[in-house]
């Protein structure tokens, strides 16, 4: 009989299902830490003058730092018997891409604030959107640690089938429930994206017609 129908089987989606809330979990203590300090870097580039550079060569520095290194420099940086646990090690691994990335989108959202389109800073929440479902899927560098997140999850469970076609099997139901959704719901993120878009540009357009 083959594994796949087995009562190890029908255990394992509540396993993996698990495991990939914790993808999500992950994902979002990131996106919410970087949600504060890509703030802070965002206002000090607006600021400019020292304020200014120092928050550009942060951004940089940050933008450019591999999410493994960082991961398994806290591993061995942060003293033993740390209250920080696997999950927020792989959380505080992403922050650096995560404010980065929301230290560049805020940036051009206040620019696009003062100078009156209102309707392009409002690409800073798809933007984010983005970057979160960015985030889940670099969640995966949590297995390399042994967080049960749902790469661990499959990966494991692969480890116990012996046949090839009932591990494309299992690899395709992965693909299928945290692929397939992540895809869609980037495509939504640039539909929005893209609509947002069209309508700031209508509207310089109106508002440069409507001015002459």
């Amino acid at each position: 009989m083959s594994m796949l129908s087995s009562p190890e089987m029908v255990a394992f989606m509540p396993r993996f299902l698990k495991g990939i809330a914790v993808n999500f979990e992950i994902a979002g203590i990131a996106i919410g830490l970087g949600l504060v300090l890509g703030s802070f870097l965002a206002l000090g580039r607006k600021v400019g003058g020292v304020p200014g550079a120092t928050a550009a060569s942060a951004i940089a520095l940050m933008r450019a730092a591999p999410t493994f290194v960082v991961m398994f420099f806290l591993l061995n940086a942060l003293p033993s018997g740390t209250a920080f646990s696997g999950v927020m090690i792989v959380a505080l691994s992403l922050v650096p891409y995560s404010a980065a990335y929301i230290a560049d989108s805020g940036t051009d959202a206040l620019h696009q604030l003062r100078v009156g389109s209102h309707l392009a800073g409002l690409l800073f929440f798809p933007n984010v959107s983005r970057a979160f479902f960015v985030l889940v899927m670099s969640s995966g560098a949590a297995a390399a640690i042994g967080v049960r997140e749902g790469i661990t999850v499959l990966l494991h469970e692969a480890e116990q089938l012996h046949s090839l076609g009932d591990k494309l099997i299992l690899f395709a139901i992965g693909v299928a429930c945290f692929g397939i959704p992540l895809q869609i719901a980037f495509a939504a993120t640039q539909l929005v994206q893209r609509r947002l878009r069209r309508m700031a540009v209508s509207y310089t357009l109106g508002s440069a017609a409507g001015g002459d």
